[in-house]
């Protein structure tokens, strides 16, 4: 006699009711242990007594299931996944061969099916592991730097961005700027107070944001480099784009540090606005160093400080090239700028200028040598519908939006309500007739128009009536 496969419950009952056989327990107890009834324990122990142990099992075991689905079916299932829907999930691909081929399958029993047939790989068999990176040698050999958006004043202001400058050699943070968004501008603020306090280190590791990168492969202008990117370049200090957040993992888990601890902070001590909170950073910052900070492998220093002839003002700016006109006027950002006719003005007409653009405010216009002196010629300010903004500066858009909306609205409040039949040159909208001098006189009527039924045109002719009865 071979070997018989029982469950646990199966040898649970045998040696209950073996103790009863044996004497050693009654029946009334074997039925409570076993959370049977008495007349059940006697059918098993009849069962035991005539054929034997073996007989407890149950008597389905290894027979199919009467719901079983046939394997003709199954095959079928599988060959149209395999042909048709090969890269669906199975929950996808259990509603499509019901909608499209007929065959109503549960998503579970799909899934069973494919995974046996190696269409479909679980969570657990999917997971990737991402191996984990040392620490660079040396101190300021490189930087990870991101960009975290939170409400880091919770509900006591509006949500900002907070820009994280980390070693990775140390996990020290060597910068933090709390700004509205995410910008060239914001990150150009940032650089410049980490460079004057740290000097320049080797290079900065970044994730492939557009103030890092650029996306469009084929972009004519920037020679294939952002404004941030031009910046360092003038500098001397390299940037690297990390192709995964986990790549970047140091300053990835700062910011959720940072989001728990600072956020805390930020509120033990009433902190609600961006100024005081970028007041607050350095002293954050040295205690969370303190706590948190690692010693170098190399005890080296690799930060450089920057030389005579290198001009930090000068490369944190947007800059952009555009061609100056025969009349000595360029367009940049909307707005028409007129060169001041110097001698070094005129003799650059129908050239190109590099055109400055700083954080604080200013615009310089230059030809690589000296700066070019300006008068403002003609402001359009306006976002236009086909305007391109990216996700993370759509709350400074937004904000520039409803800034032009309030001034519109005041300007439409001081001249009234608009009737109906106004035109549209009495809200600010004017052709190029109008602008030549021309002044729009008042329509007249049209070639269907009934004459006769116009008060005007009947009080003219009652008047040449009676002139013509008086002369007669």
């Amino acid at each position: 006699m071979g070997l018989i496969a029982m469950s646990e419950r199966d040898l649970q009952r045998i040696e209950v009711l073996s103790k009863v056989i044996d004497g050693r327990m009654t029946l009334v107890t074997a039925a409570h242990v076993l959370g049977l009834s008495t007349r059940q324990v006697r059918r098993l122990l009849e069962r035991i007594r005539t054929d034997g142990a073996a007989s407890i099992r149950h008597k389905a075991i290894g027979r199919p299931s009467n719901n079983r689905i046939s394997d003709g079916v199954r095959d079928y299932a599988v060959t149209l996944v395999r042909e048709r829907y090969a890269d669906f999930g199975p929950t996808l691909a259990a509603e499509k061969l019901a909608e499209r081929d007929g065959l109503r399958v549960s998503r579970e029993t799909l899934r069973k099916w494919m995974s046996e047939a190696g269409l479909w790989l679980s969570r657990k068999q999917r997971r990737t592991f991402h191996q984990p990176r040392l620490r660079r040698e040396a101190y300021g050999e490189l930087v990870q730097i991101d960009g975290s958006e939170h409400r880091w004043f919770e509900d006591r202001g509006d949500p900002c961005s907070l820009l994280v400058f980390i070693d990775d050699a140390t996990g020290k943070l060597m910068q933090l700027r709390f700004v509205r968004s995410e910008s060239a501008f914001s990150y150009f603020e940032a650089l410049e107070l980490y460079l004057k306090n740290h000097g320049a280190p080797v290079a900065f590791y970044s994730d492939k944001h557009s103030v890092f990168r650029v996306a469009k492969k084929d972009a004519k202008g920037g020679q294939g480099m952002t404004q941030f990117g031009r910046a360092l370049y003038e500098l001397n200090i390299d940037i690297i784009c990390a192709n995964t957040p986990q790549a970047k993992g140091r300053v990835e888990r700062a910011n959720q540090t940072l989001q728990d601890r600072l956020v805390k902070e930020l509120r033990l001590r009433g902190i609600d606005t961006i100024a005081a909170a970028n007041a607050y950073a350095p002293e954050f910052m040295a205690d969370f160093n303190r706590r948190f900070g690692k010693a170098p492998r190399n005890p080296k220093d690799m930060h450089r400080p920057f030389a005579a002839h290198e001009n930090l003002d000068g490369a944190m700016c947007r800059k952009e090239i555009r061609k100056l006109s025969n009349s000595l006027t360029l367009r940049y950002d909307k707005v028409m700028f007129i060169l001041d006719p110097t001698d070094r003005a005129a003799a650059l007409a129908g050239k190109k200028v590099v055109v400055c653009d700083y954080p604080d405010g200013r615009l310089e216009i230059t030809d690589g040598e000296a700066t070019l002196p300006y008068r403002t010629f003609d402001t359009l300010r306006s976002v236009h519908r086909s305007e391109v903004v990216e996700n993370k500066r759509l709350d400074d858009m937004l904000a520039l939006v409803a800034e032009m909306q309030a001034g519109r609205e005041q300007q439409r409040s001081k001249g009234g309500p608009r009737r109906t039949g106004q035109t549209d040159h009495m809200f600010g909208i004017r052709d190029g007739s109008q602008s030549n001098g021309y002044q729009k006189r008042g329509t007249k009527p049209g070639r269907k128009t009934d004459f006769t039924k116009d008060p005007v045109v009947i009080a003219k002719r009652q008047q040449a009536l009676a002139q013509l009865k008086a002369a007669e």
